[in-house]
C-alpha cells in the first residue's frame, strides 16, 4: 500500500497534462488517415430495407412482363358474343379453336386463348372446379412421370412452375385450368389434356370462378359456339411470386 502510494505521488499534474497532449498529437492523424490505410472501425452500415442479405432472395416480388406482346390478336381476352344456351358461370372450352369461354349472360362471355391437349390427348365431357389454388405447386401424376421419366417429382409453386400462377381443378381428374411459364404455347395443341392460360389470363378467370362451376369441355369437331368481339382491353400485370417462396424453373414446352 506504501509502495503504491510512492509511485502515484511521482506523477505531478505536469507530467500527466504533457502525456495528454502527446497522445492527442498521435491520434489525430492516425484517424485522418485510418481509412486511407484499411484501419477504420467497423461500424454498423444501413442497407436498403429488403430481405437480401437475411434470407436470400428480396422481398419484392417481381412483375411479369405484358403477355399481350406475345399473343395473336385473336387469342387476347375478350368480350364476344355468344351463342350457347349455358348459365352465367359456366366455363365452356372450345377445343378445337383453342379457346375458353366464361359465360357472362345476356349473349355475352369473356373469351380467352388457350393451349390445349395435343393429339391423343384431347378429351371432351363436363366437370365442375372442384379446387383453386394462387401459385400451385407441381406434382407430376405418375402417368406422366412414365413418359418422361427426367421430370422432377414436385416443383414449389412460382414463376418457374408450368402450372403458372393459379389453377382450378377439375372434378377428382388430373386435369387442370391452369397458367403457364411460357405463354408461346397458348393457341398449340401442346398438353396432356389440361388447359393453359397466360399468367395473366388465368388470374383474371380465377378471381371469376367460383368452386363448383360448371366445366363444359367440347371435342374437336364441335360446332363454333361464339362471334365477334368487342375492341381489345389493356390487362394489368399480373404480381408475380408472393415474398418468400422460391421455385425451380421448368419450362412448360418441357412438360407433357
Amino acid at each position: 500500500m506504501t509502495k503504491f502510494s510512492a509511485v502515484r505521488r511521482s506523477f505531478s499534474p505536469r507530467v500527466a497534462t504533457a502525456c495528454a497532449f502527446a497522445t492527442a498529437l498521435l491520434t489525430v492523424p492516425f484517424a485522418a488517415h485510418a481509412q486511407t490505410f484499411g484501419y477504420a472501425s467497423m461500424q454498423p452500415q444501413a442497407y436498403p430495407q429488403d430481405q437480401t442479405y437475411s434470407q436470400g432472395y428480396t422481398s419484392e416480388a417481381p412483375q411479369a412482363a405484358d403477355e399481350d406482346a406475345v399473343l395473336p390478336d385473336r387469342l387476347r381476352r375478350q368480350v364476344v358474343s355468344f351463342d350457347r344456351n349455358e348459365p352465367a358461370g359456366t366455363i365452356v372450352i372450345d377445343t378445337a379453336n383453342t379457346y375458353l369461354y366464361y359465360v357472362l349472360g345476356n349473349g355475352r362471355a369473356m373469351r380467352y386463348g388457350v393451349g390445349v391437349g395435343r393429339e391423343g390427348f384431347t378429351w371432351s365431357g363436363v366437370q365442375s372446379i372442384s379446387r383453386k389454388a394462387e401459385w400451385p405447386d407441381w406434382h407430376p401424376p405418375a402417368e406422366m412421370i412414365a413418359r418422361q421419366p427426367y421430370l422432377p417429382r414436385f416443383v414449389a409453386g412460382g414463376p418457374g412452375n408450368p402450372l403458372g400462377a393459379r389453377a382450378m381443378y377439375l372434378g377428382s381428374s388430373e386435369y387442370r385450368i391452369h397458367g403457364t411459364n411460357d405463354p408461346t404455347t397458348i393457341g398449340k395443341f401442346v398438353s396432356s389434356g389440361c388447359i393453359r392460360l397466360t399468367n395473366e389470363d388465368v388470374t383474371d378467370l380465377f378471381n371469376r370462378v367460383s368452386v363448383g362451376a360448371k366445366v363444359v369441355v367440347l371435342p374437336k369437331n364441335a360446332p363454333v359456339v361464339a362471334r365477334g368481339g368487342d375492341p381489345v382491353r389493356k390487362r394489368p400485370a399480373v404480381t408475380a411470386l408472393p415474398s418468400g417462396r422460391q421455385a425451380l424453373n421448368v419450362p412448360a414446352s418441357t412438360v407433357d
